[in-house]
């Protein structure tokens, strides 16, 4: 993908990619619409007041999806370190949006980009059709979560960038970022950038919002991963970052 984005590419990825979700609600709320003369008071009224406010959250959550991914300063990777690391890795789970902004920011740092896309695990239709959109580049590397092709202190900086969740078995999430501390310099940092499953993100995604982990899962994997929270920045109410460090010689 190109460093300079276009002014609406995050929203029409959203569409793109979930697009069953907003034409599951259309038709549901189209259905409604057709029986609403059939409805007698009081169900006429709730339905017709339910299907304004349907018509009112889908409109909202492509508002919101804007407003993150295409208005804010999301994309310019504001949380990353000023200073240029030795190595950086970049692991994604099948979209990579961010490596031609590391790229650019990181010009005389090694930058590896790491895949770990697994089909039989990963099942969400949304990386298939974004893989499609977007196939990985010819440097991207297919790895494991639970086993990642470099060494040991490899990496001064890791990214994993609106990824992680795709991990949703709990012993596959935390063996990763096992593995990410592993392949980590003792002083370098892993910089997470999630959407988070609390209230904000209810507001504006309804129940696409439990597609997303809670504050207390992520810290709870780090704790289990050997990871230490350093800090915690916020871009938007909808999305945090979440800058680790080694704590300890937690395996």
């Amino acid at each position: 993908m190109e460093t300079t984005r276009s002014p609406f590419l995050g929203v029409t990825n959203i569409i793109r990619f979930i697009w069953h979700f907003y034409l599951t609600g259309l038709v549901g709320l189209g259905i409604v619409y057709l029986l609403l003369p059939f409805l007698s008071e009081p169900i006429f009224t709730i339905a017709k007041w339910g299907s304004i406010l349907g018509v009112l959250s889908l409109l909202g959550t492509l508002m919101v999806s804007w407003y993150v991914y295409d208005f804010s300063d999301l994309y310019q990777l504001n949380f990353l370190p000023i200073s240029s690391p030795k190595s950086v890795l970049n692991i994604h789970a099948g979209l990579d949006e961010i490596s031609p902004i590391l790229k650019s920011k990181f010009l005389h740092s090694d930058l590896t980009i790491g895949d770990f896309y697994n089909p039989e695990l990963h099942t969400e239709v949304s990386i298939k059709r974004a893989r499609m959109a977007y196939p990985p580049s010819a440097d991207t590397i297919k790895v494991e979560t639970n086993r990642l092709p470099f060494t040991d202190n490899s990496f001064d900086i890791t990214v994993a960038f609106l990824s992680a969740h795709e991990i949703r078995d709990e012993k596959e999430r935390v063996a990763f970022f096992r593995e990410l501390k592993r392949v980590s310099t003792s002083e370098g940092q892993i910089i997470v950038t999630e959407h988070l499953r609390d209230l904000p993100n209810f507001l504006a995604y309804n129940m696409g919002f439990f597609h997303f982990h809670a504050k207390s899962v992520w810290l709870n994997t780090f704790e289990q991963a050997g990871l230490r929270l350093e800090e915690e920045i916020k871009t938007t109410p909808f999305i945090s970052t979440f800058i680790l460090a080694h704590h300890g010689n937690t395996p």
